[in-house]
């Protein structure tokens, strides 16, 4: 969004809709040629009551043509993206952290406006207060939301770039993920509670889901065998190369369902494989089916399907019938 588009002569409508925290599922609306100032005082135009927010946090300026936030040097910092701003231009689809709340911009249906938000601070201080009562009574007083809404990278480059304490727990289908974070770091991952598995194999896991629910609990102090120590930014990075190896040969890799075993005739010779490629071939022996094999290798999901597909395409292993 360069600009604020317009349509019939009139300037499209934008609204901060809460997608996390402890207003989420409230919408804020941004009128044309105002200033809104966030903050915890009660006589501003958005009050989030809690913690971390300052008394005057940040201020957002809608013109005809861009909206623009600014921090008003808070304590914890105002957030776009993931980034620490002092002044930007907000595009839509913009998430903004302030305190725990997350806030996208969105652009809002003219036709059902009227009905969807009020229009006068009074109102709209109780339509947020309602909502936080609300989550309160559901027990959901952390932050919390949809990883649609929120991508896993999204989430941890806000915590990040923030500092945040805590336990990031992530529900995907069947499955339930826990990043473990210190001052913003990644200091452990596990899947399921299954501890043999790597913490940084089931943290590139992570962020490949695109679906379901997170929630960011507090600190913990568990002890584990080891922590990871690399920076949340060359965590994200990598596991974005692997993810996009991994989408690369996915096409003639065998599906994860597909069972296989050691070929009936094998032409070339064992001394030819790699210690890798040899583990490998040892689990699909003993596990055939090529999920388990992914979940029980010591090698990252990269690294165990190259090692199945050279398996797979040099005679080593073929599809049990």
């Amino acid at each position: 969004m360069s600009e604020l588009r317009k349509e019939d002569g009139l300037p499209k409508q934008y609204a901060l809709r809460f997608i996390s925290g402890k207003y989420q599922g409230g919408e804020f609306p941004l009128h044309p040629n105002r200033e809104i100032v966030i903050g915890r005082s009660s006589d501003l135009d958005m009050v989030l009551v809690e913690d971390m927010v300052s008394r005057k946090h940040a201020k957002i300026s809608v013109s005809d043509d861009q909206i623009v936030i600014q921090d008003l040097g808070s304590t914890n910092g105002t957030f776009v993206n993931g980034e620490r701003i002092k002044k930007t231009r907000l595009r839509e689809n913009d998430r903004i952290l302030v305190g725990t709340s997350i806030l996208k911009l969105v652009e809002v249906d003219t036709s059902k406006a009227q009905e969807k938000v009020p229009l006068n601070e009074t109102d709209l201080h109780s339509m947020m207060e309602k909502v936080a009562a609300a989550r309160k009574t559901r027990n959901l007083t952390t932050m919390s939301g949809r990883i649609d809404e929120v991508p896993i990278p999204d989430l941890l480059q806000l915590f990040s770039t923030s500092k945040k304490n805590g336990v990031l727990m992530i529900s995907y289908r069947d499955h339930e993920g826990r990043i473990y974070l210190r001052n913003g770091r990644i200091r452990y991952a596990v899947i399921d509670d299954r501890h043999e598995m790597s913490p940084t194999k089931a943290f590139f896991r992570m962020v490949t889901w695109q679906e379901g629910f997170f929630e960011l609990e507090s600190a913990s102090d568990e002890k584990f065998a080891s922590d990871m120590d690399e920076s949340t930014e060359g965590l994200l990075m990598e596991a974005m190369r692997e993810m996009d190896e991994l989408k690369r040969i996915e096409p003639e890799c065998p599906p994860l369902t597909a069972s296989y075993g050691i070929a009936a005739n094998i032409a070339k010779p064992l001394r030819d494989l790699t210690d890798e490629c040899l583990d490998v071939l040892q689990l699909v022996h003993t596990w055939h089916v090529i999920r388990d094999v992914l979940d029980r290798s010591l090698l990252s999901d990269l690294k165990t399907c190259e090692a199945v597909l050279y398996l797979s395409k040099n005679g080593y292993i073929e599809k049990s019938t």
